[in-house]
């Protein structure tokens, strides 16, 4: 994608597929909040569903990755009613919110410092699209550029936390446990919507 490489038909199953995955962000923030006794954190981990969800529909992440789609060349209807979404990728979207229903909170949280690398990613594909993909238009970024301030913002609340409550090697050893499931999960959905749609 960076390099130029893809085809547009590459493209649009990457952006279509990865909806799945964009949906289950606040689902799984959502069961973050439910399982942490601690009003303070649920407090401040509120303001990531806000962020992917809108305060109002048309607002938001997810919006912002529906237009992103829409720019690539897939209908809005086939972006939100997910029918290009392949059962793996929806089978790993799935399995990160069940993931942080079912785990202890703070594993949960430690799951999420993927966002530590996120705004390098952000920045390369905000670079990368015009030079390479100019018939996309640049408003269609929106999303890529909002998480270069959320991102940060975000990994640095989720790292604080676990570096204030993880203490014990055993619940150290848990944090990245955590964090090895979420990168495995990232992999499998990649090498699905890499084989669908290799050429």
């Amino acid at each position: 994608m960076h390099e130029g490489r893809l085809t547009p038909r590459q493209l649009q199953g990457w952006v279509a597929n990865r909806l799945a995955y964009q949906r289950a962000i606040p689902r799984k923030d959502a069961a973050i909040i439910s399982n942490c006794p601690d009003p303070d954190v649920r407090r401040a981990w509120m303001q990531r569903i806000v962020d992917h969800d809108g305060v109002e529909r048309g607002t938001g992440g997810i919006e912002m990755w529906i237009r992103l789609g829409v720019a690539l060349g897939v209908p809005r209807k086939e972006m939100e009613d997910e029918r290009h979404v392949l059962p793996g990728v929806r089978l790993a979207a799935e399995s990160y919110v069940t993931f942080c229903k079912t785990r202890p909170w703070i594993e949960a949280v430690a799951s999420s410092l993927t966002e530590l690398f996120a705004p390098d990613l952000m920045r390369k594909r905000i670079a990368a699209f015009p030079e390479h993909y100019p018939w996309i238009e640049t408003d269609a970024l929106q999303y890529f550029r909002s998480r270069l301030v959320q991102a940060p913002r975000d990994s640095q609340q989720g790292l604080r936390l676990v570096q204030e409550r993880c203490t014990t090697v055993e619940t150290q050893r848990r944090a990245f446990d955590a964090l090895a499931f979420k990168l495995e999960m990232l992999w499998v959905m990649i090498d699905i919507i890499h084989h669908a749609y290799a050429e």
